[in-house]
Parts: C-alpha cells; sequence; structure tokens
C-alpha cells in the first residue's frame, strides 16, 4: 500500500519530490479515443504553477507538461498516459539550515519517523509541487466529463468571508483577481489580509468552495463507497487540508428536521438543497457543493521552537519563497481531485460515452 495511486477504474500515480529532476504521473484506465485539448490542460496548470502573482510563492516554474505515452495524433489510444513535469527554479540551498530540524506541523518529523531518511529539499515528496500532477489527471478527467461542470472559488482567507451564497455569484469573474474570489470587493479585502500577513512574515489559511453541476443521478455506492466519502478522501489528501463539509455541513446540525428536509417536487427534483446533491451516498441530480478548509502554510518567516533529530529543542526561522496563503493556487486542485472522483463513477457506471 505505497499511498501514491488514486483511483478504481481511472487511476492517476504519481512521482517526483519538490527539488529532483521532474515530477509526473501515469495515468491508467483513460477511455480510448477521446480528442485530448492540451490547451486547456496547460490553462489548469498555470493556475496552479508558482510565481503567478505577488500574493503566492514567487518559486517560478514554466510547468510545461511533457506527455511520454498514451496519446497519438491528439487522442487517447487506451493504454497508460505517461507524463513529466521538469522542476526548472529549484533552489535547495534555501532548505539547508532544516537538515536535520523539523519544522513544526510540518511533515517533515512523520516522514522521518516513517521512512528513517527524508529529502529535507522543499519538504521532497511531501511538497504541495506534487499537486501538479493531479492538476494534469483533473484535467483530462474533466474533457471525459465535458457535460459536467465543476467550479471552485476561494470564499475565506483567514477572517475574511464571503457570505453570498453560490447562486448569486458570478463564476466568470473568478480568475479577475489573484485570490480567485468571484466578488471583488471580498477579493480586496483577502488579498490585502495575505499582503499583510506576508509582511509578518506569517501565512494564514481558507476556505475553498466547490460547485459542481449537472451530474446525473445515480453516481455513488453503498455503503463505504458513498460518493461524498470519496470526494471527502479526495479533498483531504490534498497538502494542508483540515477540513471537508458537503450540503448544509456544519450549520445543518443547528435545523430541525422539518427546516432541513428538502421536499420534492413531482420530477424528483427538491425546493432546497440542505443535501448538497447526494443523499444516501448517490447522487440525486441536484447541484454537488462542498468546502475545503485549508490551515495556514506551515513554514513561516518568524523565529520559532523548533526540534532537531538528536531530540533537542532549537530556534529556527523559515527561509526561501513559501506560500503565505495556500488557498488561491488550491482552487484548481479542489477542481481536479474533484473531477478524477466523479470520472472514476462515471466509469463505474458504464455513464462515459
Amino acid at each position: 500500500m505505497s499511498g501514491n495511486t488514486f483511483g478504481s477504474v481511472f487511476r492517476i500515480s504519481t512521482f517526483g519530490e519538490s527539488h529532483g529532476e521532474a515530477i509526473g504521473g501515469v495515468i491508467d484506465g483513460c477511455p480510448s479515443g477521446l480528442n485530448i485539448d492540451l490547451e486547456a490542460i496547460q490553462a489548469e496548470m498555470d493556475k496552479r504553477k508558482p510565481g503567478q502573482s505577488n500574493i503566492v510563492t514567487q518559486r517560478k516554474e514554466s510547468d510545461k507538461v511533457k506527455f511520454l505515452s498514451g496519446i497519438f495524433e491528439g487522442k487517447t489510444t487506451g493504454t497508460p498516459i505517461g507524463f513529466i513535469i521538469e522542476n526548472e527554479n529549484q533552489k535547495s540551498k534555501d532548505y539547508s539550515h532544516i537538515k536535520d530540524v523539523y519544522r513544526p506541523s510540518h511533515a517533515d518529523y512523520t516522514y522521518e519517523k516513517k521512512y528513517g531518511h527524508r529529502d529535507y529539499r522543499g519538504g521532497g515528496r511531501s511538497s504541495a509541487r506534487e499537486t501538479a500532477s493531479r492538476v494534469v489527471a483533473g484535467a483530462i478527467a474533466k474533457q471525459i466529463l465535458n457535460t459536467i461542470t465543476i467550479t471552485a472559488f476561494t470564499t475565506s482567507v483567514g477572517d475574511i468571508c464571503l457570505d453570498k451564497p453560490y447562486q448569486k455569484l458570478n463564476f466568470s469573474k473568478i480568475e479577475d483577481t489573484p485570490v480567485r474570489c468571484p466578488d471583488k470587493e471580498t477579493a480586496e479585502k483577502m488579498i490585502n489580509k495575505i499582503q499583510d500577513v506576508r509582511k509578518q512574515g506569517d501565512t494564514i489559511g481558507g476556505v475553498v468552495s466547490c460547485v459542481i453541476q449537472n451530474v446525473p443521478i445515480g453516481l455513488g455506492e453503498p455503503v463505504f463507497n458513498k460518493l461524498h466519502a470519496e470526494l471527502a478522501k479526495a479533498m483531504l489528501s490534498i497538502n494542508a487540508v483540515k477540513g471537508f463539509e458537503y450540503g448544509s455541513g456544519f450549520q445543518g446540525t443547528k435545523l430541525k428536521g422539518s427546516q432541513h428536509n428538502d421536499l420534492y417536487y413531482p420530477d424528483g427534483s427538491t425546493r432546497t438543497n440542505f443535501s448538497g446533491g447526494i443523499q444516501g451516498g448517490i447522487t440525486n441530480g441536484m447541484d454537488i457543493y462542498f468546502k475545503v478548509a485549508f490551515k495556514p502554510v506551515a513554514t513561516i518567516m518568524q523565529k520559532q521552537e523548533a526540534l532537531n533529530n538528536r531530540g533537542d529543542l532549537t530556534m529556527m526561522q523559515g527561509k526561501g519563497r513559501h506560500d503565505p496563503c495556500v488557498v488561491p493556487r488550491a482552487v484548481p486542485i479542489v477542481e481536479a481531485m474533484a473531477a478524477l472522483v466523479l470520472v472514476d463513477y462515471m466509469l463505474l457506471n458504464n455513464m462515459y460515452k
């Protein structure tokens, strides 16, 4: 059980480290004859890549995807799709000071205790750099799903929150600001918050919301393979994620059953959607919506007490290029993981044409 593969029918296995030669992956189970839009894949990568604005890490990576197999004359062949993304702008010396020190709340400690050895350069395999490979796979999954729309966006940064229901948002505005919040006024407050935190040498967390529309009825399996359970697993596998809720989530605990029940229309749709498009673990045709909580980045530019590999407490301070807030760059990752879950269930249910 290596933990490097996701999916049952449509499977992605990723490889590589933050400061290695390259990262990449192998996609297995992709149907043959699919026309691949390479520009659409690169557009997804550009949303996730570092250095795209002044509120994210300034590491410069083009994140150009090179496909090695599984695509011929613009179409999938049904064989494994292999790809790599070269690492171009590593500064490994930025991490020499933590060679023998574990950053607080980082995977440094657990990786070394589990494996007895770790790549300390940029966190190695525990780095969010790994998620670039997921975005490639998710972009291909989106092309299979074509009629299903997956839209993620930022709804909070620290205590700055977007309180409007998603039905009242203009999703075409998501890319208008670097924070990827579709409400301009709220977005500006979020950007100011991130900039202030960065000046303090600190980091901050936030929430990404996701809406999935035009979902067919019947996706999801009883009892342990419920769709929302797989979505939760997918989201919680993303670096820095600390929480997942769908539908009414924790707010639903404050309601009575008479208030929370989604009453039907004759066609099977419902007047409300507290269920979040999933009932009994199976899609009911209504919109799926969920939230994903991201913690503040562990590496901060302030002195903190840390533990070294000799068991001594010592003072350390982060160096190098790090995101003061991962949320804006996490938006395409959330969409990618949602796409991977949905395409898997579509193929399991023979709903792909």
